[in-house]
């Protein structure tokens, strides 16, 4: 008999099993659940982008492209980041198209971190980046934002934070799951702070289209002082509603680049070929879909927020992405025992906050991509379970 536990990597025996879908599988095996667990567009994929997939199938475009991605596809990407962020890439040597924004992160993480070194993470953030950092060897540091700074990292965190062992810093914003934005001023605080350090900083963008400040989102890279310094990572999953096509992109110095499209040449070779040629369409044609998308989340949004509002669940108002983070304190339950007793007594299915790091503790992560329909009834049974823990 093999002993399994003495040849696993230990490393990766200890890292926890994702929080987020745990709850959504549990809900998978029940009957008449409301979930708004994942964090999914409930919209299609506009018409026109899966007909440029459909096309480039009909005309056999089914080879291997460039490890790097499709020359005009990287070349669309560069447009679209200089119109929409102002920021510009060579499209031949500083940008990297990948399988989703979560490989652009983890090769990007193991060109950076040696083990050893240090990887300052905000929580309550999405749940790859520590154990990514993790398994590149590094040392997460976290740091717990706090409700009362809007869940934004602030200048002193991440002054204290720093070490002689400090490598990177990983910026989750618009932030999942607080919903947190880092506007001009909080980067150009950031940039100070880092100024005269080798530090590097991967700036996960995913949700850049979906910022509803007045000012709309601000790329990190874009700010005095950081353009040197950060790598950029992208997709199309959450903006243009193409979760399923699992296509991301990296931007950064070619120095640094060169190094990740290394790790992406031996470990995947390129992104989907098919999912390429309709991307190139989404970034082209796609600016009134996205925008129509954006505006029904923003409406939705607001009829989260003021739901939890008026049912006692005090929730900041998310300025990004698309989650709500109410808190759950005044019920006297932990987010795990909330979330456990929501799902099981009133078939209600969210996230604990603690499944994105330990101050996620007291709050639970909703999010508000499905259809008003959805939600109205999903709060309805919030307010009951909640009015019955009062009795």
């Amino acid at each position: 008999m093999i002993d399994y536990g003495s040849v696993l990597n230990n490393t990766v025996k200890e890292i926890k099993p994702s929080g987020i879908r745990k709850f959504f599988d549990i809900a998978a095996t029940m009957d008449d659940v409301i979930s708004l667990s994942v964090g999914e567009p409930d919209f299609q994929t506009p018409w026109e982008v899966r007909k440029a997939g459909i096309t480039s199938l009909e005309r056999g475009k089914t080879k291997y492209t460039s490890n790097r991605g499709l020359d005009n596809l990287r070349e669309e990407i560069n447009n679209y980041l200089t119109r929409k962020y102002n920021i510009s890439y060579d499209p031949e040597s500083e940008i990297l198209v990948t399988v989703g924004g979560s490989e652009a992160i983890d090769a990007a993480v193991r060109a950076i971190v040696s083990p050893g070194d240090e990887v300052i993470i905000p929580q309550p953030s999405y749940v790859c980046y520590e154990p990514i950092a993790a398994l590149a060897g590094g040392k997460p540091v976290i740091i717990e934002t706090k409700a009362q700074d809007d869940f934004k990292l602030t200048k002193k965190q991440l002054q204290d934070a720093i070490t002689d062992k400090t490598k990177l810093l990983i910026l989750p914003f618009p932030n999942n799951p607080t919903g947190a934005v880092m506007e001009q001023k909080d980067l150009e605080e950031i940039s100070d702070v880092l100024k005269g350090t080798n530090i590097m900083v991967i700036s996960d963008e995913i949700y850049s289209e979906l910022t509803f400040t007045n000012g709309g989102h601000i790329a990190t890279a874009s700010v005095k002082g950081m353009y040197e310094r950060t790598i950029t990572v992208n997709g199309f999953s959450k903006a243009f509603s193409m979760t399923g096509w699992r296509l991301g992109y990296a931007c950064g110095p070619k120095e640094i680049m060169s190094q990740i499209t290394k790790i992406h040449q031996f470990a995947i070779m390129c992104a989907p070929t098919t999912s390429q040629y309709a991307a190139v369409w989404a970034l082209k044609h796609c600016d009134e879909d996205v925008e129509h998308m954006t505006k029904e989340y923003n409406r939705r949004r607001r009829l989260i927020t003021k739901g939890f509002n008026d049912i006692g669940l005090s929730c900041r108002e998310p300025l990004g992405a698309f989650y709500a983070f109410p808190s759950i304190k005044s019920t006297g339950l932990s987010s795990e025992e909330f979330c456990e007793r929501l799902l099981s007594e009133y078939r209600v299915a969210v996230v604990p906050g603690t499944a994105f790091g330990k101050g996620g503790e007291g709050f639970i992560r909703v999010s508000y991509c499905y259809s008003t329909e959805h939600i109205l009834e999903a709060l309805d049974r919030i307010k009951k379970f909640v009015e019955g823990l009062k009795k």
